[in-house]
């Protein structure tokens, strides 16, 4: 046979080529925001779509500058800069000055993901990370206006703190919480709170579409949210049980959170088991966060932390590998062979 005419390719595993590439992957995750980023600029005025234009800007604007100061191939068309824009935006009030978005993304991109080799070498989430570190302007990062406010795309806001369901159910006030919000309200997303995470209607929308479309799977959203759920309603702490779990799992970031943070291929396991245990311990600091923290919200640093496990989780927790035989099976098969 003739190879010469074969068109070969040589280099490292792994070597299946699919459509599926990075840019791919982003752009359904993109698509899968559509629906919230709406409802934002629905629910906040047309600064919601101003702060994600500003933040996508932003990210994609210091990921093209620090890869030419360093002589790096371009890498905006993956469209993980974009999509790290957006969730930005997502999980900060419609109320945020401009340039502190612009800090967020800055660190999201260069410090988190880009100081440590670029997309895929990241060991923590950089949306979270930058909302993390975004909070060293507290007072900014937890301005907060109602639902159905026209917030001005320019100029100084003047708005005061308007309470927020994960503010309420920190004081352990459902019911003035029930008084304000219903189930309804919470569940389409007509109350105060990130510009993005504010409608888990359409989050649980978007996070199924992902695993229509076999972007993600559901072991981490389901585990996740699961053990939310199951705690919450074996500790509501005085109140009305099935109340106290729906209003937490409506409440914050929780949805965002585990359909889109939550399940992101770099900074989350690689087998199933892995994944689901991965989703349990979000759960748990979730949880945990909630009840006994200073802060009211969980969700950002429950993700970060459990970030930090994944290489445990993968080291300890690996597929079966055909044809594979475990070094004490080979051990114990050598002693017998030898007593014989």
């Amino acid at each position: 046979m003739d190879y010469k005419d074969l068109n070969l390719i040589g280099s490292s595993s792994p070597h299946i080529r699919t459509k599926d590439g990075a840019g791919h992957i982003m752009g359904e995750v993109m698509i899968a925001m559509v629906l919230p980023l709406a409802f934002a600029v629905y629910n906040f005025g047309p600064r919601a779509l101003a702060t994600a234009a500003v933040s996508v800007a932003g990210c994609c604007f210091f990921e093209w500058l620090y890869r030419a100061m360093l002589h790096k191939n371009n890498t905006l068309s993956d469209f993980s800069a974009a999509v790290t824009g957006i969730l930005i935006a997502f999980v900060c009030p419609v109320t945020i000055p401009y340039w502190i978005l612009l800090v967020g993304d800055f660190f999201a991109i260069v410090v988190v993901k880009q100081l440590f080799g670029g997309v895929g070498k990241n060991f923590l989430n950089p949306a979270l990370a930058a909302r993390a570190f975004m909070l060293c302007w507290a007072g900014e990062m937890t301005t907060w206006v109602g639902p159905r406010s026209s917030v001005p795309v320019m100029g100084v806001i003047d708005a005061a703190t308007y309470p927020t369901p994960m503010s309420l159910l920190h004081e352990n006030n459902l019911s003035g919480l029930q008084q304000i919000y219903d189930l309804p309200k919470m569940f389409v997303g007509l109350i105060g709170g990130s510009m993005g995470e504010v409608s888990a209607m359409l989050l649980i929308l978007g996070g199924l579409f992902l695993i229509w479309r076999k972007v993600i799977t559901w072991y981490i959203p389901v585990t996740y949210i699961g053990t939310v759920a199951v705690l919450t309603f074996l500790f509501p702490r005085g109140n009305d049980p099935v109340q106290w779990m729906l209003y937490n799992l409506l409440g914050g970031g929780l949805m965002l959170g585990a359909f889109f943070m939550a399940t992101d291929y770099v900074t989350s396991p690689v087998s199933h088991l892995g994944q689901a245990i991965y989703g349990v311990g979000c759960g748990l600091i979730t949880v945990f966060i909630r009840y006994f923290g200073s802060y009211n919200e969980g969700v950002c640093y429950a993700i970060l932390i459990m970030n930090l496990t994944v290489w445990i989780i993968d080291k300890n927790i690996k597929p079966r590998r055909f044809g594979v035989v475990k070094e004490k099976k080979a051990e114990n098969a050598k002693k017998e062979a030898a007593k014989k």
